[in-house]
């Protein structure tokens, strides 16, 4: 490995152990050259989801008044970093290393820039089609991408379905968990229609006297996350076992994340709904003996929404 790449590779693994403790824990599973390249991919994930948002590590929403300036320095950046420049940034000079080696187009990383656009027009869905759109650009793209970086080819169009129907369920596990943080920061991505058949007034969604209704609408959050959680599963089926425990081991990971936030129901949001370190082991335990039998079940159902209702190259 050569000292520059192995400096991006310390520096995108200071980024994830930061960033995002419970896919840091899973990134452990896979083999050496597989863990190296999720963390260079997470590390432009974070950082443009940081410069987005004007935070730090996923931190506390900074200034939200010039984010349309910020994603268009996104898209400049990127672009350097696929044609080979160095960016004077260690997570965009990650993405460049990574997409050379496993074959990563601007059209990929322009998916996951897309929703920062949203973000950046004051966006908010109005149906679950737009909701699910929202989860495609933020966390399935991602997820499309980590598949690439595990060696799932481009061709290989179902595959790569279920890899983001696994983004699909850790979005919208994180948004049944962060509805009031989201509030907090005036954005809102439970769908408009949700919204008015619970009778709820533009914006009013976290008083007090609305806990019984939001708790329904984060029930139906769950239960698309755990449609497309059972789904993703079959394609982690075709992965070599490192990465098939790796990506079992997040999926419980973050499906406990939404099915906590179910169990607390109108208490969901009192205190931030986390996984404890010693969860975490047991989830990677629990996703053992599946990976090794490797033979999931078929889903009751498959899921309403995939990455082919959001984008014409699939």
């Amino acid at each position: 490995m050569s000292s520059e790449r192995a400096l991006l590779v310390e520096q995108a693994h200071a980024a994830i152990k930061q960033g995002s403790k419970s896919f840091h824990a899973a990134s452990r599973l896979f083999d050496r050259t597989t863990r190296e390249r999720v963390w260079l991919l997470y590390a432009w994930c974070r950082r443009c989801d940081d410069i987005a948002d004007g935070q730090h590590l996923g931190g506390e929403l900074g200034d939200q008044s010039d984010i349309a300036a910020r994603v268009k320095s996104l898209r400049i950046l990127t672009q350097r970093a696929l044609d080979g420049q160095q960016t004077g940034d260690p997570a965009f000079d990650a993405f460049g290393l990574v997409a050379a080696e496993c074959g990563l187009t601007l059209a990929d990383a322009d998916a996951v820039i897309a929703g920062f656009d949203l973000d950046a027009e004051d966006w908010r869905p109005r149906s679950e089609r737009d909701l699910m759109r929202y989860c495609w650009h933020v966390a399935g793209a991602v997820g499309v991408m980590m598949a690439k970086v595990m060696g799932v080819r481009s061709d290989e169009a179902d595959t790569l379905d279920r890899a983001a129907d696994l983004g699909f369920a850790f979005q919208l596990a994180n948004i049944a968990r962060d509805i009031a943080e989201d509030d907090a920061a005036d954005r809102c991505y439970i769908p408009v229609e949700w919204l008015v058949e619970e009778d709820i007034e533009p914006g009013q969604h976290m008083k007090p006297h609305h806990r019984q209704e939001l708790s329904d609408m984060a029930e139906r959050l769950v239960a698309l996350m755990e449609t497309h959680a059972a789904a993703s599963r079959l394609g982690a089926a075709r992965l070599p076992f490192r990465s098939r425990w790796a990506i079992l081991t997040a999926a419980l990971i973050y499906t406990a994340i939404g099915l906590e936030v179910r169990r607390r129901g109108t208490a969901a949001w009192d205190h931030r709904v986390h996984t404890s370190k010693l969860q975490k082991i047991g989830h990677a335990l629990a996703a053992f003996p599946e990976a090794l039998i490797n033979r999931p079940l078929q889903p009751r159902e498959m899921p309403r929404w995939t990455r082919r209702d959001f984008t014409q190259s699939a």
